[in-house]
């Protein structure tokens, strides 16, 4: 993967760096009685008790000697987030030697914690870096993965419109020998994508579908794996248009797109054994006299009529011909990214995606490799009575309806267009963090991610 836009929390392992203690809460009192005297009296005197997310910095003879770093799960990359920015710029090396998991996570923390969106504001305080010999191959994948998420989510519209989210995914299948397509405009008309078209063709830019195929990594022999995303890059609402605080941060409703393409640049990067395909219609859903209307009735890839119940959950109308399209390839597995629902974030909050899957085995593996990761998902359920809700009196199927349940209903109505028999997984994520924390600056944000690599890694054996 692209590491030069990586953050700048990193030194040479041959920097001259201070020590940095990193403490357990439930450690904390057999390492102090073993420092001298003075240092228990300093730290005693701060009350420091390394309770997670603290910092203390420990005096020397010059000036600063050192610091003792409190953290939660030492498995937990946002254990150490706070680190960056709690420690004094400088450099700073573990005082003892952190292994496996916990080096990785290490690692993956402090980059997410030394994270800044630069394009349009520069400046601020340079973050403290972490002194390591190397960043570990997978870690670095992985959080150059989470950056690109952020970077995408976070890039206005102008500058994050369908074509410059081609462009995006271009670079990215051109870095990897993938094979790239874009059906653009009326194309997808003549193609068979009439639903990408009706929720796109009001914008002044094009609507599209961006595709691409690989077949690195020994996947002759492996399974399929197609990858949806719901790039819609600006979302109005449509004539259903948003308020003003509802349509404030549209700029992240691509976010399930910027999701799909870094699992997908992750995957390619670590060369998992797997044949890849890569679907993302990307679109803008604005206001014109080409705009679709609530009470219209449109056709889909699959010849399923919808009727436009709300032009506001045009997220599903676009995905369905995606997912009817991922259907048709033979594929052994299908996971699809949306930032779909409000309902979504009222049942979980912002740190919850919503997971829905229509095979145990699959989401057992999801969640589990989310509890590994401490990345973690949440279960909910397609329960198919609700589908009354979607039902039109002139349609085969409504794309809203009742406000009951609506991320089960939007879940269900995307099922409605994979094949029986086919494992399929939605996750409908925020991608957004509405306040900062400690690696978890406000903006653009990777959730279920680092889970869902890991999930395709244990499957792939790895």
């Amino acid at each position: 993967m692209h590491t030069a836009d990586l953050p700048a929390g990193f030194a040479p392992a041959d920097s001259d760096a201070l020590p940095l203690h990193l403490l357990e809460r439930a450690h904390y009192d057999d390492w102090l009685q073993a420092q001298p005297e003075s240092v228990r009296a300093w730290l005693s005197q701060q009350q420091f008790d390394a309770a997670a997310g603290s910092c203390a910095l420990l005096p020397g003879e010059r000036g600063v000697a050192g610091a003792v770093l409190g953290i939660g799960d030492p498995l937990d990359p946002y254990s150490y987030a706070h680190a960056p920015t709690a420690l004094p710029i400088g450099d700073w090396r573990p005082a003892a030697p952190v292994h496996g998991d916990a080096a990785r996570a290490l690692q993956l923390g402090w980059g997410l914690g030394a994270y800044r969106f630069t394009r349009y504001k520069s400046g601020g305080r340079a973050p403290a870096r972490l002194s390591v010999p190397a960043l570990e191959a997978e870690a670095r994948d992985v959080l150059a993965a989470c950056v690109r998420v952020r970077d995408l989510v976070n890039t206005p519209t102008e500058d994050m419109g369908p074509e410059q989210l081609e462009a995006v995914a271009r670079e990215i299948a051109s870095a990897h020998g993938a094979r790239f397509e874009s059906i653009v405009g009326d194309a997808l008309l003549e193609q068979g994508f009439p639903a990408i078209h009706a929720v796109g063709r009001a914008s002044h830019r094009a609507p599209r579908l961006l595709k691409f195929e690989w077949h690195g990594g020994d996947a002759q022999a492996g399974p399929h794996l197609v990858l949806v995303g719901k790039g819609v890059c600006f979302d109005t609402g449509g004539l259903d248009i948003k308020p003003a605080d509802g349509m404030r941060h549209m700029k992240k409703d691509m976010g399930g797109a910027a999701h799909a393409l870094a699992l997908a640049e992750l995957v390619m990067a670590r060369r998992l054994p797997l044949r890849l395909t890569v679907l993302v219609p990307a679109v803008e859903n604005a206001i014109g006299p080409e705009a679709f209307r609530p009470g219209e009735v449109i056709a889909t890839r699959k010849g399923v009529s919808v009727e436009i119940d709300n032009t506001d959950a045009e997220g599903r109308v676009v995905l369905c011909d995606a997912l009817a399209h991922a259907g048709e390839l033979s594929p052994d597995l299908v996971l699809d990214f949306a930032t779909l629902t409000g309902a979504a974030r009222i049942a979980l909050g912002p740190d919850l995606p919503a997971l829905f899957v229509n095979d145990d085995a699959l989401a057992g593996d999801w969640l589990a490799a989310g509890e590994r990761e401490r990345d973690p998902l949440w279960r909910m359920p397609l329960w198919r009575p609700y589908l009354r809700y979607l039902t039109s009196n002139i349609a085969d199927l409504a794309n809203a309806g009742s406000r009951m349940a609506g991320a089960v209903t939007a879940a269900l109505y995307l099922e409605r267009f994979v094949p029986e028999g086919v494992p399929w997984a939605h996750l409908d994520v925020y991608a957004w963090n509405d306040s900062a924390r400690a690696g978890r600056p406000a903006g653009g944000e990777a959730l279920g991610l680092r889970a869902a690599y890991a999930m395709l890694r244990a499957r792939c054996g790895g």
